[in-house]
C-alpha cells in the first residue's frame, strides 16, 4: 500500500492491515499500560484473534471511507499509530487520534505522523475540519494538537468515563484554511 518516511530516524508510517495481527497485539503488550493511562484503545484485545478483529473493524470503515489505522513504525517495529476514528468526507469533517508505546514517547512521531494524514485529509480528500479529542489529563496528546496548530474549542465537562473516572474531553480543531495557511 504504502510506507511514508517520517524522517531520518528509522519512523515510518504504514497502514494497519488485518495481517499484521500479531505485530498489533505485541506492540499493544508492550504499551498496555502506558497506553491506558488515558484511552481504552486496545484495552480489550488479549489474543491474536481480538487483534485482528479490531484490524478487520477498521479495514472496514476503510473500505467504506468512514475511518482507517495507520501505524508508526520505528526501525521496522509497530510503536504506535494514528487513526481517524471518524471520516466523513462527504460532510468535510474528521476525528484523528493516536496511540504510543511508552519506548516510542517524546520523539514527534505523532506530530510527524498526523501532519501527514491532515495534509491528506485537507489536500486530497477535501476535508474542512479535523478534530482531536483527548482527556484533560493527557499533556501529551494536549501538545500534539498545540504543535499541529490546533485551537482548543472547549472542554467536555466530565464527558467521558475511563477506569471508573469520570474525565473531562478537551475539543481541537483545524480548520482547512488555517491548515493551509501554516
Amino acid at each position: 500500500m504504502y510506507t511514508i518516511s517520517l524522517g531520518d530516524d528509522g519512523a515510518e508510517l504504514r497502514p494497519l492491515e488485518t495481517w499484521h495481527a500479531e505485530q498489533f497485539l505485541a506492540h499493544l503488550e508492550r504499551g498496555r499500560e502506558f497506553i491506558g493511562q488515558h484511552i481504552s484503545f486496545g484495552s480489550n484485545i488479549k489474543d491474536v484473534t481480538s487483534a485482528r478483529d479490531l484490524l478487520r473493524s477498521y479495514a472496514d470503515k476503510r473500505a467504506a471511507d468512514s475511518g482507517s489505522l495507520h501505524g508508526i513504525w520505528l526501525d521496522g517495529t509497530l510503536v504506535g499509530g494514528l487513526l481517524f476514528r471518524v471520516f466523513d468526507a462527504e460532510g468535510g469533517n474528521c476525528e484523528i487520534g493516536c496511540w504510543l508505546e511508552p519506548a516510542a514517547a517524546g520523539r514527534g512521531l505523532v506530530t510527524r505522523g498526523a501532519r501527514v494524514l491532515i495534509d491528506w485529509a485537507v489536500l486530497e480528500r477535501g476535508i474542512h475540519r479535523v478534530e482531536w479529542v483527548a482527556s484533560s489529563e493527557n499533556g501529551p496528546s494536549l501538545s500534539v494538537a498545540r504543535r499541529l496548530g490546533m485551537k482548543r474549542e472547549g472542554v467536555l465537562r466530565e464527558a467521558s468515563t475511563h477506569k471508573g473516572v469520570k474525565q473531562d474531553l478537551e475539543v481541537w480543531s483545524v480548520l482547512a484554511p488555517e491548515w493551509r495557511a501554516r
